[in-house]
Formats: C-alpha cells, structure tokens, sequence
C-alpha cells in the first residue's frame, strides 16, 4: 500500500510549490494511474515517493514505512521503472541484472532462473552480454523491467513504463501489471496513453499544475461529466479548464 499524506515540494523558495497539499492512496490490489500534462508533477511525484527527492513537507508511507524517516525499511518494498533508462549505460545487461540481485539478496540459483525467464520473454536474453549503452531506447526499458521482475517487490512504481516498448513487449508489461495486482501488489503507474488507463486500470488520479485535480475510478469520473466522453476528451477538458483558472 502506498500513502502521500499532505506532502508537497518546492524547488526553489522565491517559486510556487511545484507539488501542493498532495493526498492519494494506492491500496494492495489496486492498480492506479497518475496522469497529467507534462511538467504536471508527475515524476517529481515519484521521485518523492521513492526517495530521490527529499519531501518539503508531509510525509509518504510504504507499507507504513516513512520513505522520509525509514528509508532503507520502505525502499525494500518498492520496485522502480524510472522516467528514463538510460542508467549504468557502461555495464553489460547481465551485469545491470545481477547488481539489482545483490541488492536485494536474491540468491544464484533464483536470480539465474528469473534472468533466463524474463529475458527470454522480452527477446534480449541472446544481448544480455552487450553494454547497455548499445541497446536501442526500448531495449533500455526492457533491462529495468527486468531488474523490476527480478526481486518482485510489493510496490511497483513506473513512470511511463511503456515508452519505447513494441506491441509484444508493451502487451507482456500489461499483463505483469495485471498479475501483480491480482496477486494483491500495489501498480503505481504515469502513462501519457490514456486509452491504457481507462482499460487497465482500477483507479485514476489526474495532476496538474502541482494540484490533484480529480480522483476516483473510470467509472466515477464519468458519472460526473453528463456526456459520455471518453477519458482523453474528460482529460483535455479539465486539463483545459483547471489551466484557465490558474
């Protein structure tokens, strides 16, 4: 379960707080979508909730555990598919791979047997050898997929895990995401895809400007627009209207 309690975030003081007064919770079983325009607050969001960025005020729990005040307890069960992968670009996948192992205690025998599984899934167990920095943008995401695969953490946090992914491989991720959630794992994700949202997900949260601007499930939001729109139209409407009120 994952918990952002009143928590907001300015980078700079002479500027307006870039996160404000944020509220949501993502409960076991449940996945939830973060969307937004860009520059929203999304990964800035993100980066507080798994600790690379400080929180100014209010607080995150992971599984009751403060990523502010317990770090190491919350981080434990968290599993990130950041907003770029391109990270570690001068080791081998393989390498990549088995560091993320270590950090997590996974022992030789498992990890061995999870690398073959995953990378023979997503096409690139026959490049696990090569640099990451050879790999094509959409092999890079299909790496950190894996080091997220690997350890299976209770709390998946992605930002924008689709990007650059082919059909095949985007399809898979879905239905990892689908499987975790079932199996009671939490699916924190951003996506820009709002068709994805609508059809994946339990409950959607849409941010701009820094502010929550609405919350609920799919079904919900659209009983409080009295067409039947669609997410995207429902998105650009009060994207649109919450920009003019700013």
């Amino acid at each position: 379960m994952i918990e952002i309690k009143s928590v907001s975030k300015r980078y700079n003081k002479d500027e307006k707080d870039t996160i404000k007064d944020l509220n949501l919770s993502v409960n076991n079983g449940e996945i939830f979508a973060f969307l937004g325009p860009n520059g929203a607050g999304k990964t800035t969001t993100i980066k507080m909730m798994t600790g690379i960025l400080a929180i100014d005020r209010g607080d995150i729990l992971i599984d009751g555990k403060s990523i502010a005040t317990t770090p190491i307890e919350a981080k434990k069960n968290i599993g990130l598919v950041p907003d770029s992968p391109d990270m570690f670009l001068k080791l081998k996948g393989i390498e990549y791979l088995n560091f993320i192992s270590d950090i997590y205690d996974i022992s030789i025998e498992i990890r061995n047997k999870r690398i073959q599984k995953y990378a023979n899934d997503l096409e690139i167990y026959d490049i696990l050898n090569d640099r990451i920095e050879t790999y094509s943008h959409g092999t890079r995401q299909k790496i950190v997929i894996i080091g997220l695969l690997l350890h299976n953490p209770k709390n998946w946090i992605l930002d924008e895990p689709l990007s650059g992914l082919d059909p095949k491989s985007a399809f898979y991720l879905k239905e990892k995401m689908k499987e975790h959630a079932k199996n009671g794992g939490t699916v924190f994700f951003s996506t820009h895809i709002l068709e994805v949202a609508e059809k994946l997900c339990d409950t959607i949260g849409i941010i701009d400007k820094g502010n929550l601007i609405l919350l609920g499930t799919y079904k919900e939001i659209k009983e409080k627009f009295k067409e039947d729109n669609s997410l995207e139209e429902i998105f650009m409407e009060i994207t649109k209207n919450d920009r003019k009120n700013k």
